[in-house]
């Protein structure tokens, strides 16, 4: 197949891409230094001729609605508009487990693009996972100050983005059935926890406290429902494993 990747530079779309080659597949990367402009929808047309599938996982790290919902609703408007001009028959968007009541911040921005895809003509996929391990090494690096760690409630059930870039690839290998069983990690975590574990294993000296974010946002982290539902599948890679495989940049 020819698979087209949008984000194919990120922490999930570099797995995308290693998961697609090792099958055998051909992959086009729809970044700038290969002339695209996802946003702007330049050199889109090209890139995905004759393309097989697109897989979207271009990410945005925010947590105002307002810049979530416009940079995922103006990258799918792209995408979507220039694979009904090519003819492409399959759009594969990676979304988030959970979601559905937490219609505010980040995911607001994940709705939308649910939403846009969805409704759109072009045959899809969209396949929701549970939240990274990477997302513990990455909510430190904002929240970290000096031997202090604020963390927020956050109860989840986290999979290695290495296994989402595999289930990805094998989404997209297959007809496109509008909405994918869920994949979520073997184990419910807490992000805190899953923090104090990870210095624990690096050999970090800090302090991890523990707060409830608040309003709607914090709210939805809090409540359990971002470990999914009944309908799943269950990754193997647990966060203890992920530590140890040497993923993880200290």
């Amino acid at each position: 197949m020819k698979i087209a990747v949008a984000g194919g530079t990120g922490t999930v779309g570099r797995y995308v891409v290693q998961a697609a080659r090792r099958r055998g597949h051909e992959v086009v990367l729809l970044t700038r230094s290969n002339g695209v402009d996802v946003l702007q929808g330049n050199g889109i047309d090209k890139a995905i001729a004759g393309a097989d599938a697109v897989v979207d996982v271009l990410n945005a790290t925010t947590l105002s609605t307002k810049k979530a919902v416009e940079f995922f609703e103006s990258a799918s408007r792209q995408l979507l508009s220039a694979e009904k001009r090519a003819g492409t028959p399959h759009h594969v968007a990676l979304s988030i487990v959970g979601i559905d009541n937490i219609d505010t911040s980040y995911y607001a921005g994940k709705l939308a693009q649910e939403r846009l895809v969805a409704a759109s003509d072009v045959p899809h996929t969209i396949a929701r996972t549970g939240q990274f391990h990477e997302f513990a090494e990455q909510i430190v690096a904002q929240t970290t100050m000096g031997a202090l760690t604020l963390i927020p409630k956050t109860l989840t059930r986290p999979v290695a983005a290495e296994e989402v870039g595999e289930h990805l690839i094998a989404v997209a290998e297959n007809e496109p059935t509008g909405r994918a069983i869920d994949l979520l990690g073997p184990r419910d975590e807490s992000l805190a926890d899953m923090v104090r574990r990870m210095y624990a294993h690096d050999g970090t000296r800090r302090r991890v406290l523990e707060l409830r974010f608040p309003g709607a946002y914090g709210r939805g982290l809090a409540s359990g429902e971002l470990r999914g539902g009944t309908s799943k599948t269950i990754a193997r890679t647990t966060f203890d494993e992920w530590l140890r495989t040497g993923h993880h940049a200290k």
